[in-house]
C-alpha cells in the first residue's frame, strides 16, 4: 500500500530562528545508528475531509524537516481485526511497517469519549509478539487526538493505555486538537497558532527519544523473557539429547 502523498513539504507556520533539528552530537551518544529515525503514522478516520489525517500529515512534514523516514498506513483496506488470516497481504504489510519502525504516532478523532474502532482496528492487528519478534516493544510513541468540540483528552488518555499496553515509550507530551474544523485550512494545512506549536514540539521530542532509546534494547530486556527463553532452551537442548541418543542405538 502506498504512503499518503505529501506533496507539499513546506512549513510555512514555522519560525526558523527557533526550529531545531535534534541529531546525535546535540544529544551526545556517541557510537550510536547514524540513519534517519524510522517513524510509522496512523490516523484514525477514513471521512475525505479527516482532521486526523490532516494532523497526522502535518506531523510526518515536521518530522520529514527534522530529517526522519516516515511512512503513514492507509487503513482503508485493512481488514477488521480476526476477520482474515495474519497473513492477509494488508496485515502483513502493516505488521512489517511496525517491524520497520523505532517510533510511531497515532493520531485518533475523539468519538463517544473515545478512539475510533479504526485506529483501534490497527492496533488491534499488532501482536505483543510473533514468532519470538514483538513489533511494538521498546519504541517510542507519540499520541495526538482531534476533537470536534472543546478540548479533551480522552483519546490520548486512551492512546496511552494502549501504547504502555504495548510495551511502548509514551513520549510526556501530546497533542489535542479541540474545534478541528477551526484549525485547518481548505487544502488541509494546519493554521499557525498555539496548536501548531504544540504539535512542533511534540515531534521534536519524539525525535530526541527516539535517538536516545532506538540502540538500547537493554531496557526492555526482562527477567521473565529471559527466564522463558531459558526454559524454551534447556527443552531444545534436551530434545537434541534424546534424538542423538535414539539415532545412535
Amino acid at each position: 500500500m502506498p504512503d499518503v502523498n505529501l506533496p507539499d513539504l513546506s512549513l510555512p507556520n514555522v519560525s526558523e530562528a527557533e526550529f531545531d533539528i535534534p541529531d546525535l552530537a546535540k544529544l551526545g551518544i556517541p557510537g550510536a545508528s547514524t540513519h534517519p529515525p524510522r517513524i510509522l503514522l496512523l490516523y484514525g478516520s477514513l471521512r475525505e475531509r479527516s482532521y486526523s489525517r490532516f494532523l497526522t500529515l502535518e506531523a510526518e512534514r515536521i518530522l520529514r524537516r527534522m530529517g526522519a523516514e516516515t511512512r503513514v498506513f492507509d487503513p482503508r483496506d485493512l481488514p477488521v481485526v480476526d476477520s482474515v488470516p495474519p497473513d492477509h497481504p494488508e496485515v502483513a504489510e502493516f505488521r512489517e511497517l511496525s517491524l520497520w519502525s523505532e517510533g510511531q504516532v497515532w493520531c485518533s478523532p475523539e468519538r463517544h469519549g473515545a478512539v475510533t474502532g479504526i485506529l483501534k482496528n490497527q492496533i488491534d492487528w499488532l501482536p505483543l509478539e510473533s514468532r519470538g519478534v514483538r513489533p511494538t516493544q521498546g519504541r517510542t510513541l507519540a499520541v495526538m487526538q482531534v476533537s470536534g468540540g472543546s478540548q479533551s483528552f480522552n483519546a490520548v488518555n486512551t492512546l496511552r493505555l494502549l501504547g504502555r499496553w504495548m510495551r511502548m515509550f509514551n513520549i510526556s507530551n501530546q497533542s489535542s486538537v479541540p474545534k478541528a474544523y477551526e484549525q485547518f485550512d481548505e487544502a488541509g494545512r494546519m493554521l499557525p497558532g498555539p496548536l501548531y506549536d504544540r504539535v512542533v514540539d511534540v515531534m521534536e521530542e519524539l525525535i530526541k527519544f527516539t535517538l536516545l532509546l532506538r540502540d538500547r534494547s537493554d531496557l526492555t530486556d526482562r527477567y521473565s523473557e529471559r527466564k522463558e527463553r531459558a526454559a524454551k532452551e534447556r527443552v531444545t537442548a534436551d530434545l537434541a539429547v534424546l534424538s542423538g541418543a535414539a539415532s545412535g542405538r
